[in-house]
């Protein structure tokens, strides 16, 4: 079957694909700004329960098959999600969203980085190298003025839980390539990753310690449904709709901008205090993931 024939970007798309970018870039706004009202891991827990019920009502409805058959990589997928964020929620509440969006959107690099091992045709060529080392370099700029006790707001316990969960992010992608998962529809496997986190995050947010509600009122829960339904649903449902409309080295440009605005809003929005510093390695992290996306021409 042909694959359908990808326009090119119109006036549309842009306003979409710019407003799902600062979507995607509040996100860690909304998961530092939740961590108020609720536990992180407990947030998180109840994050993946509502989304999945709510991804299952939309899968229900267009009828996207939940392929049960799939339940042993659906496991394991859905055990790196539950790591993924148990390490994200726990990271933005020692650090702020600054400094988190700079180390976790760094995670093209470890994906990059894994691919040259167990892909073929995605070799680190001189010019993604560069990108790699670029990226890095951003991420090692942060994490080294969190150590020299130049970032203020920020800990070393919370740089270290961003970049973890930057890792398991790039192995569900992983995970995803080298299952049956890649051959699912991207809201199945969504779904089993939502599925199977939601229990082992439930039953992990006892050992992060504390309340699980520490002060949850109206506004934590619109926060709560904003960045349930919002950010991971729609957001989500509506990435792939653009994918099947516009090329999706299109879509992907726009990537490249999500740690600048998630940044951006941490400190615009929390006051967060920016170093001389940030502005360099946002610049890194950029240049690099911009090199490391690029592909050999055939």
């Amino acid at each position: 079957m042909s694959q359908p024939l990808r326009r090119p970007l119109d006036l549309t798309g842009f306003w979409l694909l710019l407003g799902l970018s600062f979507l995607f870039g509040a996100n860690n706004l909304l998961i530092k700004m939740g961590n108020d009202g609720l536990q992180p891991v407990f947030f998180a827990a109840m994050r993946s329960c509502v989304a999945a019920a709510a991804l299952a009502g939309w899968m229900f409805w267009r009828r996207i098959p939940f392929r049960p058959e799939l339940w042993k990589p659906g496991l394991l997928i859905g055990a790196a999600f539950a790591t993924e964020f148990y390490f994200l929620f726990i990271a933005l509440d020692h650090t702020t969203v600054v400094r988190a969006s700079i180390i976790f959107y760094a995670m093209p690099l470890w994906l990059a980085a894994a691919a040259h091992f167990l892909f073929e045709g995605e070799r680190l060529t001189p010019k993604r190298a560069l990108g790699f080392l670029l990226g890095f370099a951003a991420v090692a700029l942060v994490m080294l003025g969190q150590m020299g006790g130049s970032a203020a707001g920020g800990s070393l316990l919370g740089d270290l839980a961003a970049l973890f969960a930057g890792m398991c992010w790039a192995s569900i992608i992983v995970i995803a390539r080298l299952t049956r998962l890649q051959y699912s529809p991207p809201e199945t496997q969504l779904f089993w990753q939502l599925l199977i986190s939601a229990p082992i995050l439930l039953i992990l947010a006892p050992s992060y310690g504390g309340e699980l509600v520490r002060d949850f009122d109206l506004f934590q829960l619109g926060i709560f449904l904003f960045h349930t339904l919002g950010a991971v649903t729609a957001g989500f449902v509506l990435w792939f709709w653009l994918l099947l409309r516009y090329p999706a080295s299109t879509v992907a440009s726009f990537s490249f901008v999500t740690p600048v605005l998630s940044a951006l809003l941490g400190w615009l929005v929390l006051n967060e205090a920016v170093s001389a510093l940030t502005p360099i390695a946002l610049a890194l992290l950029v240049g690099g993931l911009i090199l490391i996306n690029r592909r050999q021409k055939p």
